[in-house]
């Protein structure tokens, strides 16, 4: 009898398959927690409610989660690890750390428009969360940000862009425009509006995000660039 024949008698895949459908099901709850609560908000969302979503029993949620502050930290973590890999994907498709600077802004600003719920989630809900706000390492948001100073440090290091700002600051004050600019173009959509009217088609953008991506661009590098003594 192979080993094949006797996880059909007996109803039992593989133990690859087991952490397949463990890891598959995990993901499927992460989906329902970013859409109930860019929905709902976090605050009003329930653990029944992602339960619901997910198409699980409540007590399943437990068995992957401890609470629904470990999902809210669960499902940063999760999309901060995708934002990372687009975001050095499209650092290392430029030479020039002026123009991996550019191609950081846009990658992020992208994102923001093509996956607005999850946007919502890590731009909104979390503010939400004082517990995460003060208990929580964010070490996917720390490797973001060592993203962004090394490219900046490299521009020091060769001379391409002004030392006059410590590189591990200037990444906190880049992203910090970035941020509040996602912040603007959500609230603009009409994200908060929950149980209210929602914008038209074709009129749920403030602005142009792929513009604004090539303004913040220009105001970033251009503020960074070295200039010669007077």
């Amino acid at each position: 009898m192979t080993v094949h024949s006797a996880d059909a008698r007996t109803g039992r895949g593989s133990a690859d398959d087991r952490a397949g459908d463990r890891a598959g099901k995990r993901e499927r709850i992460l989906d329902a927690a970013e859409k109930v609560f860019a929905e709902r908000g976090f605050f009003a969302a329930k653990v029944a409610d992602v339960a619901r979503e997910a198409g699980v029993a409540d007590g399943t949620i437990y068995l992957y989660f401890k609470n629904k502050d470990d999902l809210l930290v669960s499902l940063f973590e999760a999309r901060m690890e995708v934002v990372n890999r687009v975001l050095s994907e499209a650092v290392a498709t430029a030479t020039a750390p002026r123009a991996q600077l550019t191609a950081f802004v846009r990658a992020y600003l992208a994102l923001i428009a093509e996956q607005p719920t999850a946007a919502e989630v890590l731009t909104i809900e979390l503010r939400q969360s004082t517990k995460f706000m003060r208990e929580y390492h964010a070490h996917g948001f720390g490797e973001l940000l060592r993203l962004l100073a090394g490219v900046i440090a490299r521009g020091q290091a060769c001379g391409e862009l002004s030392t006059t700002v410590p590189a591990t600051h200037a990444a906190r004050m880049i992203f910090g425009v970035l941020d509040e600019l996602a912040l603007a173009w959500l609230l603009g959509r009409g994200v908060r509006t929950r149980g209210k009217k929602q914008p038209p088609a074709g009129d749920d953008k403030k602005f142009d995000m792929v513009q604004a991506a090539d303004w913040v661009g220009a105001l970033i590098t251009s503020g960074l660039e070295r200039r010669s003594d007077p």
